[in-house]
């Protein structure tokens, strides 16, 4: 979900580019266990290897509030995410996106991502219709492992998955039951990248599972990608993969249709884990997410730990120190950077977004008087789609254009030459 650039500078900054809370399993779709007594180190060093889990019957959950008294530190820092509470309402601060995404719940309400300690109450708070169950895909490790155990979990209905959720999700998603190994928990990931799973490290996979772009397949109702490889995986292909997608009635795959100027169009979804691994982003051959979002610490008592308090390196000395200090100097310089980066592509956003909000009633208005129809109708609606695409990407990427500023900047220029081909059918 996107983050509003006040709230990156304030004291809620500390946003999570992934997160864990608390999972307590109901038991009703899935048994939870106890842990077992493991030797294994939670903490410390990069993890390159990375296990898919399997699917089947049986899989069971062992909750993080289960491992806390193992694990003190880990649980502690993460149980310290509920201080990010600060919430911002997209279409108060943008107003034209309830234009953009007119006929999509996005234009009800759309708030800003805070602790994920919270992402059940923010789940259920929001004004969003929810009709199946795959709205909770990231947001409990009952869902993770009613998945694993039976892919027809995902076209359930929402309300009665709903009755077996307590807590929002925990250790299971990124270490299934056995913490220091890194588990993709959330198959779809795999199936996307293919024998190129092996080539990201674990770290930075476990935040893909979620911080990602996704669609639900029409027919499964599945969580699926728009992408089957690393080379696949760019803005340019994801949008053909999309616009070669038909839903079970034949038509042009559609989040959802715009009744005003009947174009077909797309939500992209946070697409972070595409984002810092796409062509030229300036860390992905070096660092992992967790590497600029959760860092080691050392505790009290002398032992060192993953630090499970997502934060971001301008807002922790610990982090920039460890990361970035080497190549970016002071940490106010640093800081000064990446606002600028930030308030640059914001203003282009908001510049862009407005455009294309102003373009859809000038469609809407010629479709009504009359003065667009057949294939350049057809033609202006689909510039308008690829055109949004392109503008949604960066977006509802919670950087604001800091984890690859080359990539930001051409998906707004392609934007904005789209939408500037489609208005030349109007004039």
């Amino acid at each position: 979900m996107k983050q509003n650039s006040s709230v990156k500078y304030g004291a809620a900054a500390a946003i999570a580019v992934i997160a864990i809370g608390t999972a307590i399993a109901s038991g009703k779709l899935f048994d939870v266990v106890e842990p077992e007594t493991d030797s294994s180190s939670a903490s410390g060093g990069k993890t390159t290897e990375v296990t898919v889990a399997k699917t089947g019957t049986g899989i069971t959950v062992t909750t993080a509030e289960q491992w806390a008294e193992q694990y003190p530190n880990q649980y502690e820092t993460y149980m310290a995410n509920s201080e990010n509470d600060e919430v911002v309402e997209y279409t108060e601060t943008n107003p034209y996106i309830t234009t953009l995404y007119e006929g999509y719940g996005f234009a009800k309400s759309y708030g800003s991502a805070r602790g994920h300690t919270y992402v059940i109450d923010d789940l259920y708070a929001t004004g969003r219709p929810h009709k199946l169950a795959n709205c909770f895909t990231c947001k409990t490790s009952s869902f993770t492992a009613a998945a694993l155990n039976d892919a027809s979990a995902y076209a359930g209905n929402f309300d009665d998955f709903k009755s077996s959720v307590e807590d929002p999700f925990g250790c299971f998603h990124c270490h299934e039951n056995t913490p220091g190994e890194m588990v993709v928990t959330h198959t779809y990931l795999a199936d996307a990248l293919g024998d190129d799973l092996e080539s990201v490290p674990g770290q930075t996979l476990s935040c893909g599972q979620c911080h990602s772009e996704y669609y639900f397949d029409p027919e499964t109702k599945a969580t699926s990608f728009d992408y089957t490889s690393l080379d696949t995986m760019n803005p340019d292909d994801m949008l053909e993969y999309m616009n070669s997608l038909t839903d079970t009635e034949g038509n042009l795959f559609a989040d959802w249709v715009d009744e005003d100027t009947g174009v077909r169009k797309i939500k992209v979804q946070h697409p972070e884990f595409e984002t810092f691994l796409g062509e030229g982003s300036p860390h992905a051959s070096t660092f992992t997410c967790a590497d600029c979002h959760m860092g080691e610490t050392t505790a009290d008592d002398g032992t060192t730990y993953t630090n499970h308090y997502w934060s971001v390196p301008t807002q922790n000395e610990e982090l920039y120190e460890a990361s970035c200090a080497a190549c970016h100097g002071s940490i106010s310089d640093f800081q000064a950077a990446v606002k600028a980066t930030q308030d640059e592509t914001t203003a282009r956003e908001d510049e862009i977004g407005q455009a294309l909000a102003d373009f859809d009633g000038e469609l809407a208005q010629a479709i009504a008087d009359g003065k667009i129809e057949g294939e350049d109708l057809e033609t202006v609606r689909m510039l308008c789609r690829n055109a949004q695409w392109y503008w949604d990407f960066v977006f509802v990427e919670n950087s604001e254009g800091v984890h690859n500023p080359t990539l930001t900047k051409k998906c707004l220029d392609q934007a904005e030459s789209i939408l500037e081909e489609a208005k030349s059918y109007l004039k």
